[in-house]
């Protein structure tokens, strides 16, 4: 059903749209009429119009003056505009309100029907938009979760950051720091411990979704899946130079949280909450959000409350050892150099005098970055690998004697990470070669591909376009337009039959993309060059 509002100030044009319009399309429209602006605009509030019909030249408020106020509440009717003039001054005004149409008097019958038939179909397009739309939304709210719950994982258990990136676009998120709160739930307390009996993360799982949306509706966050009795959150936020008063804010924010979930939910709760880190760093706000949870019986504790243990009593450069680091994990010798001379620097400029403290410390970065290489798989490791580290780091008679071991185990390490990096990414771009030089024909998928050398589709289209300098769809096409030409030219093989043959199985699509890569169309290259 349509709801049609008429508004003239001449009865007759008004019982002739009414008339017209009954006569042509029944009860599927529902027709209000209304001779001044004022009377228009109150009847648009409570009737809803899908369309109207509105005269300029009305007594007391115009039609222009009616439409902008019928604007503010209905953001949707469609507006025609009907004038006793071909122009008048009011077309500017009347084009920022977003009329459809204009319709000079006097209307045939014709007239109004099309324009009622235009409406009605304009109607219907933006009904289906909003429809369309809703199911999105639905089948968002469906997926949503679950992306949440993978980007969570994948930053709290050092999966592949690459996938963490494809995530965060996923939903959206800017901020590139962020912290992890522990929302851990039981029965009841006991010496001010939660206790979870067994069956409680079963039931546990009926009431997630209700969990989920509550905390959503006090922070905007990612939220995890279930890990035992608790539910890692991500608060994505800049690192802000309040963090004393953020924190005071955030703790009572998290007390009115826990009460709300009480409120809802058969369950106790406590919240553990750990630093503002970057991104790549949420593992370790996670570890000391669950250190805040073991060292503390409150129900709400920041790790920041806990006793300062775990922290540099001096000027320490934590963010050059955070880049030295997260440089050699990456396998990015030259920067990882350069950060390891200014901390080497650095140690100079402070501990000069105390050689054996310096030694202790190269000592622990060299143990250090070959453990971050045997976690990478670069390396192996035997017991007895370091057995002269420590005689070798004594020996050293002067500081640039100690800078060179230094660096050069540092850089060992780092190579170690990159050349496994790259004949990792090697070994996966070339059997994904071969598996599509061997298969063009089949239908196959960027997820078939990425299934097969057990990376994710994310991670594999970087590795892939790294390495070949094409994407999976432009090698794929490639590769069967050369095929394509190759069939074309024999005379026994048909047009159809080499786009099929090629992997394409539909002709118009075939010729598309034929004529795309080559600047002509199957005919016309068999034409050409065929036997």
């Amino acid at each position: 059903m349509y709801r049609i509002l008429v508004a003239d100030d001449e009865g007759i044009m008004l019982e002739a749209f009414k008339s017209v319009i009954a006569g042509a399309f029944g009860e599927e429209c529902v027709v209000e009429t209304a001779k001044t602006g004022r009377a228009v605009t109150e009847i648009a509030e409570t009737f809803h119009p899908d369309v109207v019909f509105m005269d300029i030249h009305m007594p007391g408020i115009n039609g222009i003056q009616a439409m902008r106020e019928i604007r503010k509440f209905n953001t949707t009717a469609l507006f025609y505009v009907v004038s006793a003039y071909d122009k008048f001054d009011y077309a500017k005004e009347a084009i920022d309100l977003g009329v459809e149409r204009y319709l000079t008097k006097p209307i045939p019958r014709a007239k109004i029907i099309a324009a009622v038939e235009e409406a009605i179909g304009k109607v219907d397009a933006k009904r289906n938009q909003r429809s369309n739309l809703l199911k999105i939304q639905e089948k968002l709210e469906t997926v949503i979760p679950v992306v949440e719950s993978s980007f969570v994982g994948s930053l709290l258990f050092q999966q592949e950051m690459q996938a963490a990136d494809y995530y965060q676009q996923l939903l959206d998120i800017e901020d590139s720091q962020g912290y992890v709160m522990i929302l851990q739930f039981g029965q009841s307390y006991e010496n001010g411990r939660l206790v979870s009996p067994i069956g409680m993360n079963v039931k546990a799982q009926e009431f997630y979704g209700e969990i989920r949306d509550i905390v959503k509706s006090y922070f905007s966050c990612a939220v995890g899946s279930i890990m035992s009795n608790r539910i890692p959150i991500v608060v994505p936020c800049p690192i802000s130079a309040k963090s004393y008063e953020e924190r005071i804010d955030l703790v009572e924010s998290s007390r009115s949280l826990i009460s709300k979930l009480e409120g809802r939910i058969e369950a106790k709760f406590r919240i553990g909450i750990g630093r503002v880190r970057e991104m790549q760093e949420m593992e370790r706000s996670y570890r000391e959000a669950l250190r805040a949870l073991n060292g503390s019986k409150s129900r709400v504790i920041h790790i920041e409350d806990l006793s300062q243990n775990g922290v540099y009593d001096e000027e320490f450069p934590v963010e050059m050892e955070k880049s030295i680091f997260r440089y050699l994990e990456e396998g990015k010798e030259k920067e990882c150099v350069q950060e390891m001379n200014e901390f080497f620097d650095w140690m100079l400029a402070h501990y000069a005098e105390d050689m054996n403290n310096i030694r202790l410390k190269v000592l622990e970065y060299i143990i250090w970055g070959e453990k971050k290489a045997f976690e990478a798989g670069a390396v192996n490791y035997g017991f007895s690998y370091r057995r002269d580290y420590l005689d070798v780091a004594m020996a050293c008679k002067n500081y640039e004697e100690l800078r060179k071991w230094f660096l050069d185990k540092m850089v060992n390490a780092c190579r170690a990470i990159r050349d496994q990096k790259e004949e990792r990414s090697n070994s996966v771009a070339k059997k994904a070669m071969l598996y599509i030089q061997e298969n063009y024909s089949k239908d196959i998928s960027l997820d078939d591909v990425s299934g097969l050398v057990n990376i994710s589709p994310y991670y594999f289209s970087k590795i892939f376009k790294e390495e070949t300098g094409e994407n999976f769809i432009e090698y794929l096409t490639k590769i069967r337009i050369e095929k394509a030409k190759e069939l074309l030219v024999k005379p026994d093989i048909s047009i159809k039959e080499a786009g099929i043959r090629s992997g394409y199985t539909d002709p118009n699509y075939f010729s598309r993309i034929f004529k795309k890569q080559t600047d002509m169309t199957p005919s016309e290259y068999k034409t050409r060059y065929g036997e």
